[in-house]
């Protein structure tokens, strides 16, 4: 696995990049948005680890141009621990946010919840929606859904557990495989988001009141 660390502060890069190589992974650095945007340019990662406040351009400037040339997993670093900056950064489609000061060992688990690929069947169909594991494509009526690694993992477990009311805990432990920590307004902030995708279907998905939410799907 090939990773990007983004980060003004050299020894934060240092540190990640040291346990980055203790778990196998290549790792490249960059000091700023651009440089990193750079690199993404040339380079396939599987994920990009970035700071949010850098000098010539910041994490969030960068993010937002990222994802118009490749849709690589993003996970943010950030000071600022506001609400507002983390709901900011899940709009613009990062898949994680993690605030400074952070434990290394808990990045890589982030890193590794984030870079999960679950394969399960090739093509999910369910009503008009349309899911491809093998291009990581989603379509819906056929026209082609832009959506975030988060978001597709997201669709994914609701539409192959139709009917079936999933806890907010459940929908952690799959989608991030760890004790994340979110309070429940950031888990419904990522389900606001995956609804605004699914246009006309995005009341199927249903908030089940004191349990989390489900996928409803009758078929014809």
């Amino acid at each position: 696995m090939r990773i990007l660390v983004v980060d003004d502060e050299a020894l934060i890069r240092e540190v990640i990049k040291e346990y980055s190589l203790n778990e196998g992974y290549a790792v490249d650095e960059a000091e700023n948005g651009e440089k990193a945007l750079n690199l993404i340019e040339k380079n396939d990662y599987d994920v990009v680890i970035m700071d949010v406040m850098m000098p010539s351009m910041d994490g969030l400037t960068a993010i937002r141009e990222l994802k118009q040339i490749k849709n690589i997993p993003v996970i943010i670093l950030s000071a600022r621990k506001e609400e507002y900056d983390k709901l900011q950064g899940f709009d613009i489609g990062i898949d994680d946010y993690v605030t400074k000061p952070f434990s290394p060992k808990e990045l890589i688990a982030r890193i590794k919840a984030v870079t999960k690929r679950q394969r399960g069947e090739d093509i999910i169909k369910i009503g008009n929606i349309e899911i491809n594991n093998l291009s990581h494509e989603v379509k819906i009526d056929g026209e082609v859904i832009e959506m975030t690694h988060t978001q597709y993992e997201l669709l994914k477990l609701f539409t192959t557990n139709p009917n079936v009311a999933l806890s907010r805990e459940m929908i952690i432990e799959h989608i991030w495989g760890y004790d994340y920590d979110a309070d429940d307004r950031t888990i419904d902030a990522h389900i606001k988001l995956l609804r605004s995708r699914l246009g006309k279907y995005k009341d199927n998905i249903k908030t089940v009141r004191k349990v989390g939410y489900k996928f409803e799907y009758e078929e014809k």
